[in-house]
């Protein structure tokens, strides 16, 4: 049930063509809906513009069918279940047809097809390793409504690839950063622009990264400002944080 459902129901309780007994019933699932081993949070979207989103990586099969079936039937228009392996996925998109799979990003998804937001976010990779962590931050971005732009493999041991998009950066009102190994990408390109930059430390990268650890402190360290900076492999997060910039923008 997202605002529009709501007010449409106050409405009609008002012009007395249901009765309150009636609209409670679709408010028996409000503040969150128990079942047993999970508790869904139904007011999310109202406080926060996106539904809870479900991470699938230690949940069973059996779990994920049930929280599938409560969400095809709950008709919401934006859903995410991220870190989904194949096999899980397949369960899923089962159960909902208007599911989609991205394997790269591990996520599927439901969105409105229609972009609520024209400002744009580049997504930057430093490396085509990065490209999973990416993806799921363009990902999450779609999905609640962003006008997403991808560029990857542009990082600083070939700099004159990043020098290729230019003017892309120029344009965006927000750049998402995934990077590994020193993780010194955010920094140059924060840089050139004045755009904000969010930064995504990644775990790819030789033993002195310690798995993300080491592009963690450089970002964090940068002497560029302008820059924050999510967990490691946090793509999620970045594509979140990045949507509601643009949101606040516009």
């Amino acid at each position: 049930m997202n605002n529009d459902d709501i007010y449409k129901l106050l409405n009609d309780v008002k012009n007395k063509q249901i009765s309150i007994d009636e609209a409670m019933k679709y408010f028996r699932d409000f503040p969150f809906q128990d079942l047993d081993f999970v508790k869904l949070d139904s007011h999310r979207e109202l406080r926060k513009s996106l539904g809870e989103v479900i991470y699938c990586k230690n949940k069973t099969s059996k779990q994920l069918e049930i929280i599938g079936k409560e969400l095809k039937n709950a008709k919401k228009d934006k859903i995410i279940y991220t870190r989904v392996d194949k096999k899980k996925a397949e369960i899923l998109l089962s159960i909902d047809k208007e599911l989609t799979y991205n394997e790269n990003a591990q996520m599927v998804f439901k969105k409105n097809n229609k972009q609520q937001n024209k400002l744009l976010i580049l997504v930057i990779t430093a490396g085509t390793s990065d490209i999973p962590v990416a993806e799921e931050a363009a990902c999450t971005a779609e999905v609640m409504g962003s006008n997403v732009e991808r560029h990857f493999d542009v990082g600083i041991a070939g700099i004159h690839r990043l020098f290729s998009i230019y003017d892309r950066l120029q344009k965006a009102s927000v750049i998402i950063v995934a990077a590994g190994m020193e993780g010194a990408l955010p920094s140059v390109i924060s840089g050139l622009v004045d755009a904000p930059i969010i930064a995504i430390p990644t775990s790819i990268g030789y033993g002195a990264s310690f798995n993300g650890i080491a592009p963690l402190l450089t970002m964090l360290n940068s002497c560029s400002p302008g820059i924050v900076v999510v967990n490691i492999d946090n793509g999620f997060g970045a594509g979140y944080f990045a949507s509601i910039i643009t949101k606040v923008k516009e």
